[in-house]
Order: C-alpha cells, then structure tokens, then sequence
C-alpha cells in the first residue's frame, strides 16, 4: 500500500504560482510513476501531468504545457507539481497519484486526498 499526501494548495491571483508537494510512503517510491489530476467543480476529474520512476519521461496536459512542471524527489519520496502563470480556469482541487504503470488515464492505482488550488480573477 502507497500512502499520498498532497499540500501546497491555495488561494492565489491569476498569473501567480504554487508549488504543490505529495509525499509518498514506501521504499519502493522510485518504482512508481507518479501523476497529478485536477477536478474543477462540476467538471470531471483531468490529467495534468506524470512522471515515470526514473528522470526519463514526463507528460503534460496541453492545458498546462509551458506553465506546469512536474518533478520528484525520491531522496525524500516526494512530487512536486511546480505551477506558474496560473489562470482562473485552473482552479481545481488536485489529486496525486502513483502506480507502476506510466500513464496518463485515470486508472492510476494509488490516489491522496486533493490539495485545493483556487485562482482569483
């Protein structure tokens, strides 16, 4: 069992930043591909960006390229969701999540509890 804990979340004007951080349980941390998702209200939960075990591959939502980058520190099992230039419309509350498998569909198998992030107009 994987254990997720999100945080950073907040309350920020648009074109501000954030830095989300969760942290993850387990030696076999750097095994897992790790991912964040959002969910806007009334809206479905989204993909925002993953991170395989390794330094190899990352993958963005198109929504967040060039503003979001993801990053992991296995020293200290933890991911990070570094978020710039933030617009109203990435108001969410976002979801870590990790599992074995690289991907970027929701199926991931290991999910925290979701960090709220709120953009001002």
């Amino acid at each position: 069992q994987v254990q997720l804990v999100e945080s950073g979340g907040g309350l920020v004007q648009a074109g501000g930043s954030l830095r989300l951080s969760c942290a993850a349980s387990g030696r076999t941390f750097s095994n897992y591909a790790m991912a964040w998702f959002r969910q806007a209200p009334g809206k479905e939960r989204e993909f925002v960006a993953a991170i395989s075990w390794s330094y190899g591959s990352t993958s963005y939502a198109d929504s967040v390229k060039g503003r979001f980058t993801i990053s992991r520190d296995n020293a200290k099992n933890t991911v990070y969701l570094q978020m710039n230039s933030l617009k109203p419309e990435d108001t969410a509350v976002y979801y870590c999540a990790a599992d074995r498998i690289y991907r970027t569909n929701s199926r991931y198998q290991y999910w925290g509890q979701g960090t709220q992030v709120t953009v001002s107009s």
